[in-house]
């Protein structure tokens, strides 16, 4: 065994909700910051960090998100079928304890919010059963929030 092999870490299930992890990077394009500055600072209310004419990053529950400007670059990515939807290929979200996700569905809902997919219950009565929902900001990225009855059965099979 190779030492990179052996000196690579193991991911783990999370164990509480929210998990004590490490925070995440994600950068992706936009075609306009002020639209995405309303969307991510206002509607969601990811509050703002650092940034310059080409970025913004945002405090995304903790996690760093940064909406470059790169118009060329956004589009839909297709979709795959899951339970029944066509779930966008190309997203990213974050896990909510349900109390907080019944709460942001509900205010998406009462602000009018195109949903993808509304928020629903996936995969009732299974392992993976799941609270879910997803949505696009202004430059067409596609944004899941999601939650668990059971934060434990995040990776059941």
């Amino acid at each position: 065994m190779s030492t990179a092999t052996a000196t690579r870490p193991t991911m783990t299930a999370p164990t509480t909700n929210p998990a004590p992890l490490s925070p995440f990077h994600l950068a992706f394009p936009v075609h306009d910051l002020e639209a995405a500055r309303r969307f991510y600072g206002e509607l969601l209310g990811c509050p703002e960090g650092r940034s310059s004419p080409e970025w913004i990053d945002f405090n995304f529950y903790g996690h760093q998100i940064v909406a470059h400007l790169a118009p060329e670059a956004c589009g839909n990515a297709g979709t795959n079928a899951v339970d029944g939807h066509g779930v966008p290929v190309r997203h990213f979200g974050i896990v909510l304890p349900m109390a907080d996700w019944e709460a942001m569905a509900e205010r998406l809902k009462a602000l009018g919010t195109a949903f993808v997919i509304e928020p629903y219950i996936r995969f009732q009565g299974q392992p993976g059963e799941q609270a879910t929902m997803f949505f696009l900001d202004p430059s067409g990225n596609a944004i899941e929030v999601k939650a668990f009855g059971d934060i434990n059965r995040l990776f059941a099979k």
